[in-house]
């Protein structure tokens, strides 16, 4: 079986990078206000970020939201699933039997953890599509920044694969093979967008539907994003 999870947690925890980058940003007055000053020079250079500062680099005024995940990588984000997954439990007044514990990623067997990963890092790589702006320089940028994280070529080729990929939601939200797998993919997707941009929360309301997400579910899944 593929590998992706060190990939992923690897890139999650790349933000701490960008988060760094973004606020000696705001110190200088360098690079205030967005991070497109990631991507400089003819030749494209990354100026820090990491991975996923490659993936956020082409996107304008983005404010980075999942803190807490770049600190915890995969678990993290498990463990904000959980949390709204618990809080959004909790808000159901005519809940008749007791709901079973959310097996999220951070609380599922070995096995079961690449399967969590696969899903989450093609919602990744859709989220930073969802804009319709990924050209031939960034795509360079992301596959090449990723086989400097993972140089597995079973892992190279599925990425490769994914990003020639039309956009789909529907295709990307049949990689949710539990719920707890749909909340973990919709948490990343919230990271990657900028909702004030209408095609990318276009794209983020056709996942949720896709993927069946209440709405409940759906707004606490946010608030987590937004609060770390």
């Amino acid at each position: 079986m593929m590998n992706t999870r060190g990939l992923l947690d690897q890139l999650l925890k790349s933000g701490q990078q960008l988060l760094e980058k973004q606020a000696g940003g705001a110190k200088t007055g360098a690079g205030a206000g967005g991070l497109g000053g990631l991507l400089s020079g003819a030749g494209g250079g990354l100026l820090g970020g990491g991975a996923l500062g490659v993936l956020l680099g082409s996107k304008k005024a983005r404010k980075f939201g999942g803190k807490a995940l770049t600190y915890g990588g995969l678990a993290a984000l498990g463990v904000l699933a959980y949390k709204a997954y618990g809080n959004w439990q909790a808000q159901q007044a005519n809940q008749q039997t007791a709901t079973p514990e959310p097996q999220t990623v951070d609380r599922v067997p070995a096995a079961q953890v690449e399967q969590h990963s696969q899903a989450v890092l093609r919602a990744l790589v859709a989220a930073a599509k969802a804009d319709g702006h990924v050209d031939e320089r960034e795509r360079a940028l992301i596959e090449g920044e990723f086989t400097r994280l993972d140089g597995d070529r079973e892992v190279q080729q599925w990425l490769h694969a994914e990003l020639d990929k039309p956009l789909d939601p529907a295709e990307v939200a049949r990689a949710a093979q539990t719920p707890e797998i749909a909340a973990e993919m919709y948490l990343a997707s919230v990271m990657m967008v900028d909702q004030e941009n209408y095609m990318e929360r276009a794209y983020l309301d056709e996942l949720a539907r896709q993927l069946g997400l209440a709405q409940g579910l759906r707004d606490e899944l946010e608030k987590q994003a937004r609060q770390v």
